[in-house]
């Protein structure tokens, strides 16, 4: 019997959509009566960038970049600017290695200009997807060519610092963090973002090596019910003891995030004039309309950067289509047959 989307739980994207969600909060009240209403869409389809990670060639390479290819100090060194930096290396160079910091200014300025036209379609989809793409620069390991430990035996460790901890411990998390401001340099701030998620790399790959020496195995795994899936895991024992030893890092970047990510909202509507969005016509008002078909996976995409080493999110398997979802891995239908089955840690 295969699995059905409805037979799994979803875990994976837990912090985009929380941060999302936070982000709205700090929103003043000029910007509230817009987005409060639509809070589930910005909520839910802050995960769209990563659907479409599988499906829309150019996508995947938004999402992070890896600095060391460039040598020490390229998180000072690089051109800020997308014209300075194609100049210096070519686009295709830039794109082999990622273009997280180019790409998220563009879609701010994109942003701005939907608010300009008060294009409410527009303005919901960029505003959620700008919201992930200025948590992925936040995430130390989106800056990095060993983003998932596979180049250190650490491998799982993306999926253990970007969504374990987050799972575990955001309830604890105080995520007040204030009204939104205006950013005068908004390139430059995302610049500064990655530079402190970068330093934090140290911390995120030798904390975990430290404690991999002091725990077994058997106690730095465990295995978990998701929905009617059996799970390999990070233990709780061990993900506690790392939380811990990180000092407060993932809630830190979790904060910094959603405050970029309001501040840059505010900010596009600044630079756009400051349009009244509280008269606009509530027939205008309705969510984007998305084709489910447009997010079909293609092969040559469905491997790019892989860093969830467990099945954590459905959403990331299933697209729907005639309210039908149908699976893109043919292996993971005769995965759910033969279910329960132990999988890599992530």
């Amino acid at each position: 019997m295969a699995c059905s989307f409805q037979e799994l739980s979803a875990w994976g994207f837990y912090a985009h959509r929380l941060i999302n969600r936070q982000a709205v909060y700090s929103l003043p009240p000029e910007l509230m009566v817009f987005f409060k209403p639509h809070l589930t869409y910005i909520t839910d389809k802050a995960v769209n960038p990563d659907r479409r990670r599988y499906a829309v060639k150019g996508e995947a390479e938004k999402h992070y970049i890896d600095l060391d290819i460039y040598g020490d100090s390229a998180v000072y060194k690089l051109p800020r600017f997308w014209k300075d930096a194609k100049a210096m290396y070519g686009e295709d160079s830039l794109r082999k290695y990622g273009i997280s910091p180019w790409s998220t200014y563009e879609t701010f300025k994109n942003l701005s200009y939907a608010f300009e036209r008060k294009d409410v379609q527009a303005i919901l989809r960029l505003a959620a997807d700008l919201g992930h793409y200025l948590g992925d620069i936040n995430v130390p390991l989106h800056s990095t060519q060993n983003y998932n430990g596979q180049n250190t035996g650490q491998y799982g460790i993306h999926g253990f610092w970007e969504s374990r901890l987050p799972e575990l411990y955001a309830t604890e998390y105080d995520f007040f963090v204030g009204k939104a401001s205006y950013v005068p340099s908004p390139q430059l701030e995302i610049w500064k973002a990655i530079e402190i998620a970068h330093h934090a790399l140290d911390s995120v790959f030798g904390f975990e090596k430290v404690l991999t020496q002091e725990f077994p195995d058997d106690k730095k795994y465990s295995y978990e019910d998701r929905g009617n899936i059996t799970t390999r895991v990070y233990s709780r024992e061990f993900s506690n003891a790392y939380h811990q030893m990180l000092g407060g890092q993932v809630e830190r970047q979790m904060r910094r995030t959603i405050k970029l990510i309001a501040d840059f909202w505010y900010s596009a509507w600044i630079l756009a004039g400051q349009p009244n969005l509280g008269d606009l016509n509530p027939d205008k008002m309705q969510v984007p309309y998305e084709n489910d078909n447009s997010y079909t996976p293609r092969d040559s995409l469905k491997h790019i950067r892989e860093h969830r080493a467990y099945i954590i999110d459905p959403e990331v398997l299933f697209w729907k289509n005639s309210d039908k979802y149908l699976y893109f891995w043919q292996a993971f239908q005769k995965y759910c047959e033969r279910r329960p089955r132990f999988l890599p840690v992530g």
